[in-house]
């Protein structure tokens, strides 16, 4: 029988956590009485160094329940920091992980069918969005969006599929083995390899609390995972480098030209020369040392991603 953990990453979400562990708790009993999953299953509140009283209630949470287990760490890391923190610490205590958010938007009815693809062989079970309607055309058009640039830029992303997943104790044993201290979890986890399938489900409204994702840092978790996954950004400034170097020199033609009819300013031919020719020369330049260093930068960052303060399990 399956042990199950699912996994859910906190930061300040006291509005939340009584609902979102009542929900849990009732799944996980249903699944337990149904004989999907083992009695000794667990649901792991993991606290992103959160300013509210979010680690008082998982502790209260706790002494009731010793279903709900839960994690603090030292300080604040981030959504992908404190979720990969909650996968490593029960990498050793699961056969399979579920991760998902506190505010229970993804339906957590999906697990059923998880698991049904779970037991058929997938070691990742991807969870997707039937759709986007419920989304303003401003979200819906930028996170589209987004996946389409990724794809692009040669990530191997699911499209609509955030962080709502499963993965089996492999699939988490070779997670871990990815190093990188900027993580961009939905972008590496396919790269793991492993036979993989998907659930759609339909993604609900918030029920209480706000959402920890406003534009300025969705705009900046983009770029944390075009950055991370892909070089490709810095080969097109060295594209656009060769470019502007080619038209340099039609433009340094068109100057030699008007200069010898003398249909020119004094002095105009050599700036503008100078400003194309150097120009495209400086691009180049970039792209060319770029690359190295972001060969260097996706190596070498050996900072450690997480410290987890207190474990209750």
């Amino acid at each position: 029988m399956t042990k199950l953990y699912l996994v859910v990453p906190c930061y300040n979400e006291e509005e939340v956590l009584f609902e979102t562990s009542k929900q849990l708790l009732v799944k996980i009993r249903t699944l337990q009485e149904s004989g999907k999953i083992s009695g000794d299953s667990r649901v792991v509140f993991v606290d992103d160094g959160s300013k509210d009283k979010t680690w008082d209630i998982i502790k209260e949470l706790h002494l009731k329940d010793k279903t709900i287990s839960g994690i603090k760490l030292s300080r604040n890391r981030g959504h992908q920091n404190a979720l990969l923190a909650g996968l490593s610490a029960v990498v050793d205590l699961a056969d399979a992980v579920i991760s998902l958010d506190a505010d229970l938007q993804d339906d957590i009815n999906a697990i059923d069918k998880m698991l049904e693809k779970y037991v058929l062989g997938n070691d990742i079970v991807y969870g997707v969005r039937s759709s986007r309607k419920k989304d303003t055309f401003f979200k819906r058009f930028t996170a589209e969006g987004f996946y389409k640039i990724m794809s692009f830029l040669g990530a191997d992303v699911v499209f609509n599929h955030a962080d709502y997943r499963l993965l089996s104790a492999r699939a988490l044993e070779g997670l871990l083995g990815y190093k990188e201290v900027n993580l961009f979890l939905r972008g590496i986890i396919p790269l793991i390899g492993y036979r993989s399938d998907i659930v759609t489900y339909e993604r609900k409204e918030r029920f209480a609390g706000e959402s920890k994702y406003p534009l300025r840092k969705m705009l900046s978790f983009a770029f944390e995972g075009i950055t991370s996954l892909s070089v490709k950004p810095i080969r097109l400034i060295f594209s656009v480098g060769l470019i502007i170097f080619f038209l340099s020199i039609i433009a340094m033609g068109y100057c030699i030209f008007n200069y010898t009819i003398g249909n020119t300013v004094s002095g105009w031919t050599s700036l503008i020369m100078s400003i194309w020719l150097l120009g495209g020369l400086q691009l180049i330049a970039v792209g060319v040392i770029g690359e190295y260093i972001g060969k260097v930068y996706l190596e070498t960052k050996e900072r450690p991603k997480f410290i987890i303060e207190e474990f209750l399990h």
